[in-house]
């Protein structure tokens, strides 16, 4: 009999060789990794003919504008709710950055207005790359959605002293997931599949949230992962530099960061790229699947990074989002500030 963590002949099919076992072993757990957390436009729309198809929700919004409603209004996914990024999906702005955590009631509150029920799975989706998007799916899954009933799916906390909640692992039996679009609102276009400009009114979901069933970093966590893990900057790699900063008042990145544009997640097309090559992109910048090093990731207030978040899940990575961000970050003007290409020294 083979033992725990290794592959035994009883194991594989016939013509088998252990290699062979091991990338069928690898692409299963790839595959389950996306299906927890992306799903295709062909799946969806077998989804939606479904005895219980999942909760649809629209997350389009776009930094400076214009409102997301507007793109919303003129068209969207049949029976999706629209939910606004700035006003459902965050807390006030001030200390905590442009976009920090909402109250849990409040978004307790969104999330029920916008029909979300416990144990029914949730599609969110934005115009295209899930940049936007990937807030909602974490938010959604640190507050708990996707846990089994009557109990919680939180693993250990996350390492690194200020960092808080559970693992990036997979939810609880016979709960609903939380999945993104992959490719979103114009890749259902683009399938010729059917769209609306009816406004949704949700039946009232039972949603109820329970925040910590993700990691989340403040900002002394996040300057203790730049310090002793890896922190990944997902904005461009201008604003990294602190050649340009289109919205906040100050340019540069927190000392040690690691410049990883969440762009590079996805392929020309808008879609995520295959596990294998976010495997590789992340190893490039010393993150790998199997422990090692702890993970964070930010951007300018806690929204592209949760798609950072999500590509690493895809690739089997746990990692913990710094919903202040850079926006949190310089709120305090005695924290320290690089600029240029490279990380600079952590403190």
């Amino acid at each position: 009999m083979p033992t725990a963590g290794h592959t035994g002949a009883a194991d594989m099919g016939a013509g088998e060789t252990a290699g062979d076992s091991a990338a069928r072993d690898s692409a299963a757990r790839d595959g389950a990794a996306r299906d927890s957390a992306a799903i295709t436009v062909a799946e969806l729309a077998d989804a939606l003919a479904g005895q219980e198809p999942p909760t649809l929700l629209d997350i389009r919004w776009r930094l400076g504008g214009p409102p997301g409603i507007d793109a919303y209004r003129a068209g969207h996914l049949p029976g999706a709710v629209y939910v606004d990024l700035d006003t459902q999906l965050a807390g006030p702005p001030g200390a905590g950055g442009r976009h920090p955590l909402p109250a849990t009631a409040d978004f307790e509150a969104a999330m029920c207005g916008a029909g979300v029920q416990a144990g029914r799975d949730v599609v969110v989706y934005d115009e295209g790359d899930g940049t936007i998007a990937a807030r909602a799916w974490w938010l959604l899954r640190y507050f708990g959605h996707g846990r089994a009933r009557g109990g919680s799916a939180r693993g250990g906390s996350a390492r690194g002293g200020s960092a808080r909640g559970g693992s990036n692992g997979a939810a609880g039996n016979g709960a609903g997931q939380v999945r993104v679009l992959d490719g979103g609102y114009r890749a259902w276009q683009a399938a010729g599949q059917p769209v609306s400009t009816a406004d949704v009114t949700a039946a009232p979901g039972d949603f109820s949230a329970e925040p910590g069933h993700l990691p989340m970093l403040d900002a002394a966590g996040a300057a203790e992962v730049a310090r002793s893990g890896v922190l990944l900057d997902a904005r461009a790699p201008a604003r990294y530099r602190g050649e340009t900063e289109p919205a906040d008042p100050v340019a540069g990145h927190i000392p040690g960061a690691l410049s990883a544009p969440t762009a590079e997640n996805v392929t020309s097309a808008g879609l995520f790229r295959p596990a294998a090559e976010l495997q590789a992109r992340f190893a490039s910048l010393g993150v790998e699947p199997g422990g090692g090093p702890q993970v964070g990731a930010y951007c300018g207030s806690g929204v592209t990074a949760a798609h950072t978040i999500l590509a690493l899940e895809l690739a089997g990575i746990p990692a913990a989002l710094y919903v202040g961000s850079w926006s949190g970050w310089i709120a305090d003007a005695a924290r320290p500030v690089a600029t240029g290409p490279q990380p600079g020294r952590a403190t």
